[in-house]
């Protein structure tokens, strides 16, 4: 019986048809890139707002005041007690009644002036120029709200957290495209319910959901894309990204067409319910039909592709090679049970936990600098592509262990000199910080495709969502490490970024290299990849291999 892989070859590795589907799935990253950095256009800062004074709603009502008038009543008189006073944190600590004078409402607080009236903080009753133009406005996250923004972001991260452990474990116990198309309809759901939530709780909840089902998408695309084309073609696993990269661009664009927070997530979301269509023009992956032993669907979906593709399956082809490994349900204890598959797992949790960090670090890092935010946010993704084009270029030529770990050193040494210039040549600090950026994110963008080549096709979407989910946490401690260390020396964060990915670029030394081989079916085929020790680390993978068995 032929291997799968033969029956691929015949069938054509990246034909028509994976093409046409490769590019069907590809606009998964560009929606979940817009959810992944939304919360920089839903928790835009209002421009301007104040703190109403209570009672002010009612005096303004029967004075006939306008919101200017209304201001000047409220906010006038704090500067001139406190320039520094703004108002939109504090305000007076009065009361109006509907025996306040419209002329002058402050005139019955008795002997005060109006520069010694008290200040209470404000808690709530904030008026904004804007009230709807962002979740800030919405739900009055300011002042001593302010902290519930960085909130919402890491419950959108504890949803990508959650959607990689049970939406991954979910794709491979019942299968790639069940899991997709469910998660895509939850993604459109979740963010219809988001936009309109009645709450910041019931907001909170959805953004969670949408977290999670979002993760499902983007994993299990990714993972659809990769097992049906061949080991020579795998390079799309990178050329997917620069799909993510794509809606990082277009974000902006949205955000300054559509100026609500509302209509901003409507716009993001409301395109997953078409990749509902998708469950007619794009079949389960073969790969995953052979491990639960189906293989007749597998190879009826194989004679579809080799149709497409203008070629024909050889008659003798009634049946492919399924893996004698035991299908059992996938966990952790898998990934980490044989030698090479705990090297493998522990490694691609750091480099996943580390990618992040750096990545999201630098990024706000950047956002620091201020501007105008729509051309910055658009120059910021405009700096990824480079990372995929310069991936195209190498990682068939040298493999991808070589450009993953030295991508990993070139952003240890950028952050590291970065640290360390004088403040009085910016131009060169920005420089070397994009450097970071774009070296992190080739790093980012490889360990995707080495993720997804080092483990079996039983635990392939498994191993890759739960070491992506070290990618979340990283995402989560990001903000935290910035601005605390930020707080002590400005460039600490920097230190650490360097030293995070030094030990990284040195640890996926010690992978194996997939340049062109197979996807491995089982976890003999993972212990039997070519190792780093050279002639001495053959034997010894035999003398594991013929252990393991």
């Amino acid at each position: 019986m032929p291997s799968f892989d033969e029956v691929l070859k015949e069938a054509g590795e990246f034909g028509r048809f994976q093409k046409r589907v490769f590019f069907l799935l590809s606009q998964t990253g560009i929606t979940f890139s817009s959810l992944f950095a939304s919360v920089v256009f839903l928790g835009r800062a209002p421009d301007d707002f104040w703190c109403r004074i209570p009672g002010a709603a009612e005096l303004s009502e029967r004075c006939g005041w306008t919101l200017e008038e209304e201001r000047n009543f409220t906010v006038l008189p704090l500067h001139l007690g406190n320039e520094s006073v703004s108002g939109q944190c504090e305000r007076l600590d009065v009361t109006w009644d509907t025996s306040a004078s419209c002329a002058s409402p402050l005139a019955r607080c008795g002997n005060h002036s109006t520069g010694s009236l008290p200040l209470t903080p404000c808690h709530d009753n904030w008026v904004y120029e804007q009230p709807h133009s962002s979740i800030v406005s919405e739900y009055d996250l300011v002042c001593g709200n302010a902290w519930m923004l960085d909130f919402s972001q890491a419950i959108l991260n504890l949803g990508f957290l959650a959607g990689a452990f049970i939406l991954g474990y979910a794709a491979d116990r019942y299968g790639r495209i069940p899991i997709y198309l469910l998660s895509c309809l939850g993604v459109g759901i979740c963010g219809i319910i988001v936009a309109f939530s009645p709450n910041f709780t019931v907001f909170l909840i959805f953004r969670f959901l949408q977290g999670m089902f979002g993760k499902g998408t983007w994993m299990t695309g990714y993972v659809i894309v990769t097992e049906i084309v061949g080991s020579d073609q795998r390079i799309v696993g990178i050329v997917i990204q620069i799909f993510f990269t794509l809606g990082i661009i277009i974000l902006p664009g949205i955000a300054y067409l559509i100026p609500t927070w509302q209509g901003i997530q409507l716009a993001i979301s409301l395109p997953n319910f078409l990749f509902l269509l998708y469950y007619w023009v794009v079949p389960e992956s073969p790969r995953w039909l052979l491990t639960r032993k189906k293989g007749e669907k597998a190879l009826k979906i194989m004679r579809n592709i080799a149709k497409h593709n203008g070629k024909f399956l050889s008659p003798h082809y009634s049946e492919i090679t399924i893996s004698n490994e035991e299908v059992s349900n996938p966990s952790f204890l898998d990934l980490v049970r044989t030698a090479q598959m705990r090297r493998n797992t522990l490694i691609l949790m750091y480099a996943w936990f580390t990618s992040a960090l750096i990545y999201q670090g630098l990024v706000m890092r950047l956002g620091i600098i201020g501007g105008n935010l729509y051309l910055d946010f658009f120059i910021s993704g405009a700096v990824e592509l480079p990372a995929a084009f310069l991936i195209i270029v190498t990682i068939d030529r040298i493999g991808r262990r070589l450009p993953f770990a030295t991508s990993n050193i070139m952003a240890s040494i950028a952050c590291l000199i970065t640290a360390f210039l004088p403040e009085d040549i910016p131009w060169l600090k920005t420089t070397l910080a994009t450097l970071g950026r774009l070296s992190i994110t080739i790093a980012f963008e490889v360990v995707y495709l080495v993720n997804s080549e080092l483990y079996p096709t039983t635990l392939r979407n498994f191993g890759v969502s739960l070491c992506s989910s070290l990618c979340d946490l990283g995402g989560i401690i990001a903000p935290f490490l910035l601005f605390r260390l930020a707080a002590i020396w400005l460039e600490l964060p920097l230190i650490i970024f360097s030293i995070l990915a030094a030990v990284c670029g040195l640890l996926v030394l010690l992978l194996p290299e997939t340049k062109g081989i197979s996807l491995p079916e089982t976890v003999e085929d993972v212990e039997q990849l070519p190792s780093h020790f050279g002639k001495c680390g053959k034997k010894r993978r035999q003398r594991d291999t013929n252990s393991y068995i």
